[in-house]
Parts: structure tokens; sequence; C-alpha cells
């Protein structure tokens, strides 16, 4: 305590004290006796008599917190009784120690040793314990290393350098080669019961002036052998303060007493070979309580450097790290993993076996897939068996083994399908999103002429022109297979389902073509003008033509099953589900059939220009008109439902998918809504929004694909409305190449290009964005 310091600062060891503790109701805990110790707040005689025999081990205690190094004795009884304890110099209280002792022990002892304020023991540079530490070693060993270890602590900040013109004390002489030592066994007389009183290191004792002893002179113990290298060297100060002292006392300067830290313990502790005192240690941690403990480990912390730290860590870490995965039973782990993103679930993959074994789970990617809205897996599979059994036919042929070899016993694992449907899923729409645009293919077959129907199935690509002809086309070589020649009038819509194509012509009539061999099988007659429009649906096709009427046909036979009139104008579109046939024509009206009594059911009346573009998916009937606006209907009643307002001039393309509609319309914009709550979820445009009319589009559940008369074809994502990039982007694009028509599946998207004034060749552009193509 700074008080304590304050009253023997500048005082030698054998100094006397002037004023005594008890009068000032303070514990000197270095003259303390047991009864006087087992008075303080949560003491006792059994603590008591625990720090008298540390103190004894010790020689004395430096400061109050020493008493932590006395079993039993921590840091919450030291606070309680702060208030009332102090410290005095470790040499007084020795003095103050033996005197007490020898009194009580005078009619026991026959001779007895001299006191220290009498016979000065001096002690060489490898004795730094006295008789009472050396007899009692066994015992308190724990003590003393923990006591040597907070002195060498101290000793490194504390040291001050001797002033100069100080004499050197006998341990300042001394050659700094030599820093711990063993100690020498001093000469003692051996008695059984009188106390032996504490050596005094000669760098405790100071040397006034006119004291018999020079500084060249020897100073040795009586009885000693005077050691070679002590006999007549000098070191300077500095040489002094770099000698590594467990002090006595704090604030004491150079001439002070100091000693020694001798501790003989293993240079490498381990398990098998602790330090002194360290089962003591762990014996009174084993016993505190939780609180205890704790802060233990607190101030343990803050007295470790960084590599103990690490250390810890190193140790602890691993015993909180479980591979809980691993642990569980199968369906629950699948459960864990379902919440895992399917890139995180391929990252899960490449961590252990176990987890690859998990991650390949065909149910889990089963339904990644079928949140992604991937819903067919056999293309994939079939794919995947072509691969395989080429691969296992070169194996059998190349790597047969002879018979009775060792076979792996370890479980092979086999591929999710589903999930090889959802990686290549992925790496296409990442084709058709960041990946470099892959080189069109240039079909050339109509000269000049317009391209005015475009079908696209599988790997087969119909087109017609107004050059009265339809072709053919291989959208995996590029080449045309057939040109189907037989109309007398340029070809104005088309249908294609399977090996079936069916044409429309400005000749009135329809042809039936077989899109392998090229054959006409049937010519439809009936229509007296244009045959503008169809739906082929099963075996039957409608056809809408300007005559303002529809007919229902026979595509097998060739008869003509049903003709519905009602329309006053030309029909412009028809949609046709198998039951209801609805069509729009420019009469500004929409009607819906049933073919079979040839009944119109409804005619749907709200829009006040002509029908251009038509929508029907069983429940919904949706209309583009002239008018700028788009009428969502109910097929059943014939109830207009929603007006969806937004565009400003003619619809001219439109599809729906679910409740989801995208339309297109000539003032370049393009607008995403839903038909059920009649809203615009997006709208198309932005700084990279087409310069010129829509001419066509087509979307899927993540894009929507745009062509226009600007001659670009565009990307966008139909969730944000965002546009991506352009994926055809003509050079005589402005100055009249235009893109008519565009077809699209999951991997391929087909062009019909050309222009109005001979600045671009007529042509149709196929772009390839599957993976496993390239």
């Amino acid at each position: 305590m700074p008080a304590s310091r304050g009253r023997t600062s500048g005082r030698g060891m054998g100094d006397t004290v002037n004023e005594s503790p008890a009068q000032r109701n303070l514990v000197d805990i270095n003259v303390a006796t047991v009864e006087e110790l087992s008075t303080l707040v949560g003491v006792g005689r059994s603590r008591a008599e625990a720090i008298v025999e540390t103190r004894n081990s010790l020689g004395g205690f430096t400061s109050i917190e020493d008493l932590s190094l006395a079993p039993g004795v921590g840091t919450n009884l030291i606070e309680a009784n702060r208030q009332i304890l102090t410290v005095s110099a470790p040499a007084q209280s020795s003095q103050v120690n033996a005197r007490k002792t020898n009194t009580r022990n005078s009619s026991d002892n026959a001779s007895a040793q001299p006191t220290p304020s009498t016979t000065p023991v001096i002690s060489s540079s490898s004795d730094n314990a006295t008789e009472d530490q050396q007899n009692d070693s066994g015992s308190s060993s724990s003590n003393e290393w923990g006591a040597c270890r907070l002195r060498q602590r101290r000793s490194t900040s504390r040291i001050n350098p001797l002033p100069v013109g100080k004499s050197p004390s006998l341990r300042q002489t001394r050659s700094s080669d030599s820093i711990i030592q063993s100690p020498s066994p001093l000469p003692t007389t051996p008695t059984s019961s009188t106390p032996t009183a504490p050596a005094i290191d000669a760098s405790n004792v100071s040397l006034k002036e006119g004291s018999p002893t020079s500084e060249n002179e020897d100073v040795v113990r009586p009885g000693a052998t005077k050691r070679k290298s002590e006999s007549t060297v000098e070191m300077s100060a500095e040489v002094a303060t770099e000698k590594k002292t467990c002090r006595r006392s704090e604030g004491v300067d150079s001439s002070s007493s100091s000693v020694y830290c001798h501790v003989h313990r293993n240079p490498i502790p381990s398990k098998d070979n602790p330090p002194p005192g360290f089962c003591q240690w762990l014996h009174t941690f084993q016993y505190w309580s939780n609180a205890e403990r704790l802060c233990a480990i607190d101030q343990l912390i803050e007295l470790c450097e960084p590599t103990q730290v690490r250390h810890m860590m190193a140790v602890i870490e691993p015993q909180f790290q479980r591979d809980f995965i691993s642990l569980l039973p199968k369906e629950l782990a699948l459960y864990v993993l379902s919440f895992l993103t399917p890139r995180d679930l391929t990252r899960a993959a490449q961590t252990c076996r176990c987890w690859r074994v998990l991650a390949e789970d065909n149910l889990l990617w089963r339904e990644k897939c079928r949140e992604a809205g991937i819903d067919d897996v056999r293309d994939t599979l079939n794919k995947r068996r072509l691969r395989g059994s080429s691969q296992h036919s070169s194996l059998s042929c190349g790597l047969s083994s002879p018979t009775g070899s060792s076979q792996s016993t370890a479980p092979i694992i086999t591929p999710s399908p589903w999930k090889a449907t959802y990686m290549r899923h992925r790496n296409i729409e990442l084709n058709w999103r960041v990946r470099p645009v892959p080189q069109p293919r240039v079909l050339k077959g109509h000269d000049d002429h317009v391209i005015t129907c475009l079908q696209f199935c599988g790997n087969r690509i119909v087109s017609g022109s107004d050059d009265n002809t339809l072709k053919v086309w291989s959208a995996t070589t590029g080449k045309c297979m057939r040109t189907l020649q037989g109309h007398t009038g340029g070809v104005w819509s088309s249908q294609m389902q399977g090996n079936i194509i069916v044409s429309g012509s400005t000749d009135r009539t329809l042809k039936v073509w077989n899109a392998e061999s090229g054959q006409c099988l049937h010519t439809l007659y009936g229509h007296t003008s244009t045959v503008r429009c169809m739906h082929l649906h099963g075996n039957k096709v409608v056809s809408g033509s300007r005559d303002a009427t529809l007919r229902v046909w026979d595509v097998e036979t060739g008869e003509c099953l049903h003709v519905l009139v009602g329309h006053v104008a030309a029909v412009r579109c028809v949609q046709y589900d198998g039951r209801l046939v609805v069509s729009g024509a420019y009469d500004y009206t929409v009607k819906v059939w049933d073919p079979e009594r040839e009944e119109c059911l409804h005619t749907l009346q709200g829009h006040t220009n002509r029908v251009y573009s038509l929508q029907f998916d069983g429940i919904h009937v949706v209309s583009g008109s002239l008018d700028t606006s788009i009428r969502v209907w109910d097929a059943e009643t014939g109830a207009c439902k929603h007006t969806l307002m937004g565009h400003q001039s003619l619809t001219s393309g439109m599809e729906l998918r679910n409740n989801i509609l995208v339309s297109g319309n000539a003032d370049s914009t393009v607008k995403v809504w839903d038909i059920i709550s009649g809203k615009c979820l997006q709208t198309l445009s932005g700084a990279n929004k087409h310069q010129s009319a829509v001419t066509c589009l087509q979307f899927n559940n993540k894009f929507v694909i745009t062509s226009s008369d600007d001659g670009t074809v565009k990307l966008w994502d139909v969730k944000t409305g965002e546009f991506i990039r352009n994926l055809v982007s003509l050079d005589s694009g402005g100055s009249g190449g235009v893109v008519w028509r565009i077809r699209a599946d999951e991997t391929r998207l087909v062009c019909a290009v050309g222009s109005r004034n001979g600045t671009e060749e007529t042509k149709l552009l196929v772009l390839d964005f599957d993976i496993e193509s390239k």
C-alpha cells in the first residue's frame, strides 16, 4: 500500500520501526501473529497459519497482494480487509518475527543464533535462500515458485540503476555471466528447536560513509569460502541494472536489499513433468466456486502473452466444432440442407463424403427444380443414358479385368438426375445472361422477300414468305431440308404440330403438309378471301379469313367440319383450346364460339377500334386493339374484368402464361401485367428501350425477348423489368433493317430478319445457348 511504502522508503533493512502499526489499529502482515491474523474478516485460524507459513517460506511479503500466494486466500478476502492491512519491509519484519520467536522459545533453546541486527549474514551470488527456506523447502515449494515468478515480474519493471558514486555491493561486483546459480551450503549449527534468523543479502545492507568496508575490499560470509570470481572484480552501476533480481519490497532504492530467484525446475514442463507447485495450484483451483474460477481465468488471461492466448484458442475451439449434419438422422439432415440455395448445396458437397452423399439426394434436387420452375428431367436423362452407354462400351472394350481380380467395395456416389437437370438449366441461363452471345447461324433461302410467318419446334424451323413458299430448316445444321411449294399466293399464316404443317395463303386456301417428306396432304378450299390467321389443336385447325368467317377443319381428312359466321369484318386473330373458339376482328368485337353447335356464345364489346391480337387460356380472354387498350374478359360469362391502360398505340403482340401477360406495342414499349389484379407489374423501357415499334415477343419465367423495327433483339428480366443486353443488333438497324418475327425455346432463338428498302438480306438467324452443344 502507498502508506506503507511511504513509511519504509529511505530506510535500510536493518532500521527499526519508530511507529508500530498496532498503535494505528492496523495489522502488519509481515509482523502479525497467527492470533492477530485470525481476527481478520473471513480468515480464521487455518488460513492465518497458512499465511504465517507462506510468509516464513518467502522471507516476508513485499505487498498486500502477496497474501494471495497463501493457500485459501483470494482476492475477495484481501479486498474485505484492505483498509486495516499494512506491510513493512521484509527484513524488518523478519527481525521482529525472530525476536518474538526467540522470546517464546527461550526456555527451550540452549543457544540461539545471533539476530541479523547484530550479526548480518551476507550471502554469496548463489545463495538466495535463508536457512528457514532451506529447511521448509519441501513443504512450501509451490509458494516459493509462485513468489519467485511474481518477483521476477516486478524486478524487470521496478529495478533502478545504482546511482553513480555509491559503493557497489558484493552481488554487484560479480561477473555478468552467471545470473542464476546453484546455492552454496551455509555453515550452520544444527539445532532442533532454535529458530534461525533469515540471512541478509549483502546488497540489502546499506554501505554508509565511513564504513570499514571499502570499495575494493571483499565482503565474505563468516565460515564461507571466498569465490574466485568475487575477489577483485569491480562492476559499474549499468551492469548491475541488467541483473534480474526479485526485490523484497517496493519503492526501495538500489542500496536496499534484494535477492536472486533460484527456481530449479525442468526447462520444458509437460503434463507428465509439471513445474513445481503445479499440482497444488490445480488442486486449489478445483475446490474454488464457479465465480472464483471465472475470476481466476480472467486474471490469468490478462497475464498471458499473445502466443499463450493463441494456444488457448487452438485448444478450446475444436471443442465447439461438431459435424452436426453427419450426426443427425438422414431425414433431419436433408431437411436442414433443404434450406440451402443450390449454390450452397454444391459447395457443401465438397466438404466430405457424408455431405456429398446427402447433397446428391434426388428428392432434394427435385424440390430445387420445382422452386426454379423446372418440371421435366427426361431430356437430361436421355442425354445421360447416351453418354453412359458410350462410355460403358468403351470401358468394357479397353478395361476388362482378369477373372478373380479384387474389386473396390467403396459405394459409388450416383449423381442425382434432378441435380444434373438443374445445373444444365443454370448454365443455359448464364449463357443467356452474361456469357458471350454465340455466333449466329445464318439461314438464307427466301431471297429478298418478306418472311411473314415463323414456326419453331424441336429441331425443325418452318418459315413462310410472300414468295408463295414455305421452307423447312434444320435448327442444328442450318440447312434447308425441303421447300414446300404449291400455293399460288403469298403465305401469311402457318401452324406446326409434330410432322404436320398447315399453311394459309392469299390464294384463299389452306394446305396440309408432311414435314418429313414435304408432300402436300390436303388442300382445303372454302374461304373466299385471304386466310389471315389459324390455330391448330390436335387434329383440328380453325382458320380466320378476310371474308369475316371462321372454318373448322379436320387435318387428317381435309374435311370442313364447321363454319362460324357472325363477324362483319375481317377476322384478324383466332384461338382454339379444343372446346371453345375465340376470334377477334376488324369490327371491334371479340366473339366466343361453340364450334360443335356453330353458335356464338358471347360477343365481347368494348373496344373502339380494330382487334389485332388475342390470347385465350380456357378461362380468360385477353384482346389487344388499335384503341391502345387491352381488355381481360371472362370466357364463361363474357364480362369484362379489367381494362389495361398504359400503351400509346397498337398492341402488336401478346403472350399469356398463367396469370402473367406480356404485351408489345407500336409505341416501342413492352409491359408486364397481372391479369388477375389488372396491375402493370413492369414497363420494359428506359435508356435501353427499343427505338421503334415492337414487332414480336417471347417470354418464360426468367426472360422476355423482344424484337423491333429498329433491327435489335433485346433480353429483359421478366421479374425486375431490367434490361440485360442486346442479343441481335443489325448493322442496318435504324436505316431499314428489321427483325420481323422471333421464336425461342429454352436453348435457342430464331429471328426472321430483312428490310423494306433492300438494306438488309432476308434471312434467319439461329442462336444456340445450350452449354452441352458447345
